[in-house]
Parts: structure tokens; sequence; C-alpha cells
């Protein structure tokens, strides 16, 4: 540690400066400075507001505005010299607006506290992140529905303990999924309500006395209301918490999906082609075709879930207010944004050209006696009871599984053989195509219903 008098702006009660070793430990700009767009927006609406309740005079407020304009403009070129020593983004931009325009950028900070700008910082960060992912959200919806309608009609083997259980249709399949990022939509704007709300104005955690109009601020900077305690909206991450749930959910949902186009594509299934271009070979093995995407995004599922555990981990132990201990609450956040948003990206540029091979899938629907339950069926309408008839049809999976057959392949003399009840319209109901036909109502698989819920959906404005 060197002896001297402290030069940080916050540095009049110390009379040492901080160590090197310190400097490098305790400094956030290296990760927090991609905040510098909202902390602008903020400081600009701040300093108006002191303008409009008259603790700022207009000259300096103009200076301060265009200031931290002309400061935006050199970050955005890349020109901007960011300094470890002046620990974030927040003191960055402040000491280069006094540097520009003196005395004036000096007054910016009246009224407020880094604790509040930060909170505000990441709100505003997170709304807008939040926006664009709704928008990545319903891209990967529309091609969901795209690939839904084109293969409505295309059987395939529904699965339970990834057993053949009864057929279903592509179509269906892509719906199911469809509904997953649905509720992901519904999620993330029902959080972003609760991340548009100012915590500027709480100053460090009891409030200012400065006559601050915090609903001008608000309203400057779009947010829907002002937070109701000061103590609670310097120290309040849930929010980012919040976020990061919706984010993990998201992650396991495209990791669900990037299980099952694994096994899809690989030769033993063989029911979907992925696009060379998102795929890779083998370093040794010349026939391979590797699905990157969906194991990558499978394993970056595991780093988002990562990223919420640290914030829940981070928070646990904190009382109130404002701690240094939240200044590790961007990382992770960040992470989560950037690898969701990767993500959902790739995975809507990949949907729309997933090639599905429609006789794999129908030869698989036909292998595995997924019409059995549909056999039971026909004899419970033939007025026999279900366990009775579940019994029946089992022995009658025995036999053709001994004959190496489908059922719809054994006779009606040896179907007779399990039950009396059986007649000769017993094939249309234990056929993959009267299968799905029977299943006739909404939400089931019969592509009928299929094309209605597309229909639906298309007629919905959103997603």
């Amino acid at each position: 540690m060197t002896s001297g008098s402290n030069s940080k702006l916050w540095g009049g009660r110390f009379s040492e400066s901080t160590s090197d070793l310190m400097e490098a430990f305790s400094e956030s700009v290296s990760f927090d400075r991609r905040l510098y767009r909202q902390d602008i927006a903020g400081s600009q609406a701040h300093a108006r507001m002191l303008h409009k309740v008259g603790v700022l005079g207009a000259a300096d407020t103009q200076a301060i505005v265009d200031g931290l304009d002309a400061i935006r403009a050199e970050i955005d070129a890349g020109r901007f010299e960011w300094k470890t020593e002046l620990e974030d983004v927040h003191m960055n931009i402040e000491s280069a607006l006094t540097q520009r325009i003196g005395e004036a950028g000096k007054r910016l900070h009246t009224g407020r506290s880094r604790n509040d700008q930060v909170a505000t910082d990441v709100r505003l960060y997170l709304r807008e992140a939040i926006d664009a992912l709704l928008e990545v959200i319903e891209r990967l919806a529309l091609g969901l529905l795209d690939l839904a309608e084109r293969e409505a009609d295309t059987v395939m083997p529904g699965f339970t303990h990834l057993q053949v259980a009864q057929p279903v249709t592509f179509g269906h399949h892509m719906l199911a999924w469809r509904e997953q990022v649905l509720r992901d939509h519904a999620r993330l704007l029902d959080a972003r309500k609760r991340v548009n709300v100012l915590p500027l104005g709480s100053a460090a955690l009891a409030g200012t006395v400065y006559p601050i109009d915090r609903a001008y601020v608000a309203e400057q900077l779009g947010f829907d209301a002002v937070t109701r305690n000061s103590l609670d909206a310097v120290s309040d991450r849930d929010f980012a918490i919040e976020f990061c749930a919706a984010a993990s959910l998201i992650m396991v949902h495209l990791s669900r999906w990037s299980e099952e186009l694994i096994l899809w594509s690989t030769p033993m299934f063989g029911f979907v082609d992925l696009p060379d271009r998102y795929c890779t070979g083998s370093s040794i093995m010349p026939q391979k075709k590797n699905p990157d995407v969906p194991e990558l995004v499978r394993g970056k599922t595991g780093r988002v879930i990562g990223d919420l555990q640290a914030l829940l981990v981070l928070m646990k132990g904190q009382p109130l207010a404002y701690n240094r201990d939240n200044q590790e609450d961007k990382e992770p956040l960040f992470d989560a944004l950037d690898t969701v948003s990767a993500c959902l990206r790739i995975y809507a540029e990949l949907i729309p050209s997933v090639t599905v091979n429609r006789p794999r899938c129908r030869a698989a629907a036909a292998a595995g006696y997924s019409t059995a339950t549909d056999l039971a069926d026909y004899l419970v309408r033939k007025g026999l009871a279900f366990r009775d008839a579940h019994h029946a049809v089992g022995a009658a999976v025995a036999y053709a599984v001994s004959k190496a057959c489908d059922l719809s392949e054994l006779s009606l003399q040896e179907l007779q053989g399990f039950s009396a009840l059986i007649e000769a319209d017993v094939f249309g109901a234990i056929t993959l195509e009267g299968s799905l036909a029977a299943r006739n109502h909404v939400g089931a698989t019969a592509p009928d219903q299929v094309r209605a819920a597309i229909a639906q959906a298309r007629a919905q404005s959103s997603p």
C-alpha cells in the first residue's frame, strides 16, 4: 500500500491510496462497461430532473447532457479510455465528464448514489435484453409452426420411457415444443414487469434530502413505476434471479429438444437430417456428421443453471441494504443473457431447415406395436372391461412378437383367438392412420387437429 492522499472520487475520508492488488481485486469496469449506454441515459434523465426541481442550472444541465452524448459517441467508436483505477463504468464516465466540462460534471451526482445508479442501469439493460429475447422467441415459435404445418401428416412414434408408445404426427411433436417456448415467452413478459421499476432516487439506502421528482425520471426512461422502499430498492436483485430462473427454463427446454435431435439424427433413428452448416466432422473418422448445435446447447444449459445458482447463493446471506457482494451479480447475469440469447438465435435459424425422413419415422411407428392401445380401446367399445381388454391385447402383442410382425399384419382369425369380440372392422382401428385419425379432439394428434391448432396460432397476434 502506498502512502499519500487517496485520489478516488470518494477518497476524501482516506489517507492512503488503495493498493495495486486491491485495485485489481475490486474493479468491475472490465465487465460492467457494457452498461455504458444505460448509465449515460440514466445520468441524463437525472440531470434533467435536477434542473426541473431547481437544483441544477440550465447551463450546467445542458453541459452535462451534451458532454454525456459526446462520451457515448467516443465509447461507440472505441476511442474511450477505460481506467481500472476508476473502478467501474459509473466512475469512468463521471470522471471523463468532469474532465470534459469542468465543475458542472461534479454536480451530476447530487441526490443519488452508485447504489441506486447501478440498480437502475442493470434494470434498463435487462429490460432491453428481455425485449430482444422476446423477438427471437417469436421467430422461433413461428419456425416451429411452419415445420409443424409441413409435417402435419407425418407419422412418427410417440415415446414414453423412450419406448415406442403410440403414434403421433411430427407436426404434433413440433407443436409440443412450441408450447414450451410460449410459456417461456409468457414468463419473460411477466418478469419484465418487475424489472421495469425505477430505483433511482433511493440514493445510498434512505432516499435523499433534495426535492427530487422520481416520476419524471421514470417517465423519461420508460419505467412503469418507481420503487416503494429505498432500502429494498438498492439491495434487491430478485429481478435478476427471476430472469435467470426463466432463462434456465428456456435452456432446459432447448436441451430437451437437443437430446431428441441428437437421437433422431443418428443412423439408428434416422428421423431427421440437420443441415451441414450446423454440424461438424471428425478429425479421424471421415464418415462422421456430428450434431454440434444440439450438443453445445445441451452443454450450455448447465452453465445457465449455474448462473442462477450463483445469484441465489450470492443473495442468501446479505443483510439490508446494499453490500459490495452485489458487484458479483453482473457476471452471472450477463453470462446467462449472452448464453440463452445465442442458443435461441441459433435454434431459430436451425429449426426451419430441419429435414424429416418421413418413411423412417413411419417405419419406426409401425415397428413398436404403437397401436396396441387402439386395439384395447376397440375392445372396450365392443363392451369388454378395459382391464380385460388390456390383458387380451398384451397376449396378442406377445403373439405378434413371436411371429415378428405388427398387430395389423395378423389375420382376423388370429386376432379373434384373443377375443371373440373382434370383427373385420378392427383393421380400421389398428392402422397407424386410423390411430391418428381417431384422436380427433382439441390438443390431440389427429392431423386435422394439428392443422386446426396451426390455423388458430396463426390467427393470434403474438407470439
